[in-house]
Formats: structure tokens, sequence, C-alpha cells
């Protein structure tokens, strides 16, 4: 079991080094904040970078591997129609055009659908400003 600090009391102090005191401990105490702030957002962006640096390796070789695939559909679709090479990359086109029209309906309806301005924050922060600045009955 941990043992805590003996802090020294001593009862002949007045009350304005008790004061002087305590907004030492509160500036040291907002001074380690603001450090822990800054180590944790160094951290945070430290992460945050190695993340995105992997999801832009993805995103290259998703490119490099649905080329592939684009090409070789249209080689298959152009062996299969009879050696029509043109028809079959046409095709293949088409069907991702359609594919991607899909995709951005989708994504433009999903955008539609919810709110993304926190209403639901600014709400509680508007009720606890009005909860700070009602009158206290001591």
């Amino acid at each position: 079991m941990p043992t805590r600090e003996q802090v020294h009391v001593d009862p002949n102090v007045g009350i304005p080094e008790l004061i002087r005191r305590l907004t030492d401990d509160s500036k040291r105490l907002a001074s380690d904040e603001v450090r822990l702030a800054k180590l944790e957002l160094a951290d945070n962006v430290r992460t945050a970078s190695r993340g995105s640096l992997r999801l832009a390796i993805a995103f290259g070789i998703g490119v490099v591997a649905l080329t592939a695939f684009t090409v070789a559909f249209a080689a298959l679709l152009g062996q299969l129609i009879g050696r029509n090479f043109w028809l079959g990359a046409i095709i293949t086109g088409v069907l991702e055009l359609a594919g991607a029209f899909y995709l951005i309906k989708r994504g433009l309806r999903t955008f539609g659908q919810p709110s993304y301005t926190f209403e639901a924050t600014r709400e509680s922060l508007k009720d606890t400003a009005v909860w700070a600045r009602a009158p206290r009955a001591d």
C-alpha cells in the first residue's frame, strides 16, 4: 500500500500565506495540466499520422488492384463477346459508373439524414450556463 506524504501544518500561518500557497499550487496544477495536454496532443498527432500513412498506402494499393481488376474484367468480357475487347471495356466502364453513381446517391442520402451540428451538446452547454448563473441559496 502506498504511503501518503505527510504535510506539515503550521498553526501559526496566517490566511494571506495560505492564500499565497493555494495560488502557487493552483498555478503549478494548471501548468502541469497544460503540459499533460500538450504531451497527449503530441501522442495523438503521432498516432493519427501513422494511421493516415497506412490509409494512404492502402488506398494506393487498392487503386492499383482495382485498375488491374478492371483491365482483367474488360479483357474477359471482350474474350467472351468474341474478341471484341473494346466492347468489353465499354461494358466494364458502364458497370463501374453505375456502381459509382449508386454509391454517390447513398452517400448523399446519408449526409442528408442526421444533423452533424452537435445539437444535444449545445443544449447541454446552455443548460449548464443557466445553472451556473442561477443564484444560490446559502
